[in-house]
């Protein structure tokens, strides 16, 4: 039973999210966009995927804003920074050093740019099945959207990953 809880995680893991395949980007990290709705310009400093697809954070004067990309005017100008290219590209295989004793193989479903260092998004556990009566006594406030897939993720650095 445990190989195949073991297998079943694995393909979890290297399997874009709710079976779908990971759709190009749109838009570049560093690339000067406008938002019409708060009516602001900024440049794209991360990207992540999400169950609708992919959420750009924009670097504006108002802040990080994530939006996501049917909301944003792609210009097509890059920034002109010197930075370290990305260690890994989005929906790559990797190994994830603190994979506990589950699959140590994750995918690439995010990547952002902050401070001049690149930062990475995986899983970091696997999804729990729950019955409706495991509800379970709690003392703390719960949050409204319950267990989505964004409780699983996890920002982190390129020393924590390495290459398949």
């Amino acid at each position: 039973m445990t190989n195949s809880i073991y297998a079943l995680e694995t393909c979890w893991y290297i399997s874009p999210p709710w079976g779908k395949q990971l759709s190009p980007l749109t838009i570049s990290i560093l690339e000067k966009v406008y938002l019409p709705s708060p009516k602001v310009a900024g440049y794209c400093c991360g990207v992540e995927w999400s169950e609708t697809g992919w959420n750009y954070s924009i670097d504006s004067d108002r802040g990080i804003i994530s939006i996501p990309e049917s909301e944003i005017i792609a210009s097509g100008q890059l920034q002109p920074l010197s930075i370290q290219k990305p260690h890994f590209r989005l929906g790559q295989l990797v190994n994830f050093r603190f994979a506990n004793d589950g699959p140590k193989i994750r995918m690439i479903l995010g990547m952002s740019l902050i401070n001049h260092a690149w930062l990475y998004q995986v899983e970091w556990r696997s999804p729990a099945l729950r019955l409706p009566t495991d509800e379970g006594l709690c003392i703390f406030p719960r949050s409204s959207q319950g267990n989505k897939f964004i409780n699983r993720l996890s920002w982190v650095t390129p020393h924590d990953l390495t290459e398949v």
